[in-house]
């Protein structure tokens, strides 16, 4: 009998034993263990779909354990534990770029910055200031230049500033090119030079030509500069990520990335040095085969991945190359063009979809648009065959037409916009090309999402710069003549945070701060919440990338 006790004594005391060794085992798993970092006394936004405000977040390895009030996530403070006071200030996820060409974004960094050069008096210091600090300059390559600032811009004007090697500005919106007499004849063309399709080489009355290169006839200028190395392009890669961490950007869409960029990616994720997350796209034009090939070398991984196909189909209502519905107003009948007819972007949108490939179209006029969606639409018909949504994209819109505006919602088409490109800057060439009836219709950012479409904001760098709070500022302090297509500031973060990351299939595993989620992180100088003074003080402070700090501001 007494062993018979003892027996169950012993029982007890091993299932009591195991009892009390699950429950701290849950304890430790959620509270008890060791917790790398905290941020605290913040205005966190979640970016999720109720717009959840808290107070702190609690980080524990590359992942989000817990968000919450300061009471709640200081109790997992620890020794070890890293705490980041964030003074009040906003902290957002991670900025997520959904149009960027990366690499050049980089190449970009040893140019000329002519974004706010309003005169040809400006520009031509600029030129000559660059030549005199970097005198070995074999070219000289500005990006950012606004044909708005010079009337009629010619190689001599250019001349004028740096004569001995060749120089060329490139347009903030990419689709003009303006050189100087050696780096025009570098390119080769002469009085017999047609014009490409879709392209215009500008000439004076005597046939010659001025300097200026519109829509494709841009890529022309390229034979007046060197190319860059494999080792420059690298070095740019790094030098990209810096200054996108700089701007709390821990993703990118490479909508400008091709095979050789895969490679450099790759390089940098085996060798450790690749700070960002990189979703990255392929040309349209690729051999499908090809395509197949780069998809099934990058699977779905957190750190980088491909997966989307992008096609350009128009230029812009600046350069008056976007294809529109109507005419332009300084042209009489011309109303820009398509660079791919219907057809053969409907046939291409097959192929693409039928591979599994998200499709990326860059359509700025409400043609183009129209376009666009129409090939889409043609898409959505087919069957799917148990195939994941596709979650197609239109890139760099610009005009939509009223009409065109509920087919987002319909067909779950993601809206990519790039905010800095509605700048007030850009409004007297809008009024001027299409006329003042249409200044309203310009970057429709809250129809669009009032019309249902997923919003997915980028940068557009290096034509305009790497800059996401200037992005939100822009797409919340619309112009007056604009100001009804002004989105909420949470909308505009959205965009940049879980709408880009909805964008490229990652919704799953970033872009919103919930526990599970990837820790990146941006912690902002001010509480952008509190006002539009707030939002346009506002510094990144701090930026965590995969759990660690990788960007401090200098105090």
């Amino acid at each position: 009998m007494a062993a018979r006790l003892a027996s169950i004594l012993v029982a007890a005391i091993v299932a009591t034993t195991l009892v009390a060794g699950l429950i701290v085992g849950a304890q430790r798993d959620d509270s008890s263990g060791p917790v790398d970092l905290i941020v605290h006394n913040a205005r966190v936004y979640a970016a999720d779909d109720v717009g959840t405000i808290a107070e702190a977040v609690a980080i524990r390895g590359n992942k989000i354990l817990k968000v919450g009030s300061e009471r709640e996530i200081m109790r997992y403070r620890r020794p070890q534990t890293t705490v980041i006071d964030a003074r009040g200030a906003a902290v957002l996820p991670g900025f997520n770029d959904a149009h960027v060409a990366f690499v050049a974004a980089g190449l970009a960094r040893d140019t000329v910055q002519l974004r706010d050069a309003a005169t040809l008096d400006d520009i031509q210091a600029r030129l000559t200031a660059f030549v005199e600090a970097h005198p070995d300059a074999a070219s000289v390559l500005a990006t950012g230049w606004s044909p708005d600032s010079v009337s009629e811009p010619g190689r001599a004007q250019l001349d004028a500033a740096i004569s001995d090697r060749p120089v060329v500005l490139l347009s903030h919106d990419g689709q003009t090119a303006w050189l100087n007499t050696t780096a025009l004849a570098a390119t080769a063309i002469t009085r017999r030079t047609a014009s490409p399709k879709n392209g215009t080489i500008a000439r004076d009355r005597r046939g010659d030509a001025t300097g200026v290169l519109k829509g494709a006839a841009v890529a022309l200028a390229d034979r007046a500069l060197p190319k860059a190395t494999r080792e420059d392009r690298a070095r740019a890669l790094q030098a990209a990520i810096r200054e996108a961490q700089q701007h709390g950007i821990t993703s990118i869409q490479d909508l400008g990335a091709g095979p050789g960029d895969l490679d450099l990616y790759d390089a940098a994720r085996d060798n450790g040095t690749l700070g960002l997350r990189v979703y990255a796209a392929m040309p349209a034009a690729t051999a499908p085969d090809d395509l197949d090939a780069v998809q099934h070398r990058f699977p779905d991984d957190p750190l980088l991945k491909t997966g989307i196909a992008a096609v350009t189909i128009d230029g812009s209502v600046e350069s008056q190359t976007a294809a529109m519905l109507t005419p332009y107003a300084t042209r009489g009948a011309t109303d820009g063009a398509l660079t791919m007819a219907p057809e053969e972007l409907s046939r291409l949108a097959h192929t693409l979809d039928g591979r599994g490939w998200q499709i990326a179209i860059q359509a700025s006029g409400d043609r183009a648009v129209r376009a666009a969606l129409d090939a889409l639409a043609s898409v959505a018909k087919a069957p799917r065959g148990g195939k994941k949504v596709p979650r197609h994209r239109i890139e760099g819109l610009t005009v939509i037409d009223p009409d065109d505006l509920p087919r987002f919602g319909a067909l779950g088409i993601v809206a990519s916009l790039q905010p800095l490109h509605a700048g007030v800057d850009a409004l007297d060439s809008w009024s001027r090309n299409l006329g003042p009836d249409r200044v309203a219709l310009g970057w429709p950012a809250r129809s669009l999402s009032a019309a249902g479409a997923h919003l997915a904001m980028g940068s557009d760098a290096p034509l305009l710069p790497l800059d996401a709070l200037a992005s939100l500022r822009a797409a919340v302090t619309r112009a007056e003549m604009q100001a009804p297509e002004q989105l909420t500031l949470k909308s505009a973060i959205n965009g940049w945070t879980s709408g880009a990351a909805w964008a490229s299939f990652d919704d799953h595993r970033k872009g919103t701060l919930k526990p599970g989620m990837l820790a990146d992180l941006v912690v902002l100088s001010t509480d952008i919440f509190h006002g539009t003074a707030q939002l346009s003080a506002a510094q990144v402070a701090i930026t965590i990338f995969d759990g660690k700090v990788v960007y401090r501001r200098p105090s």
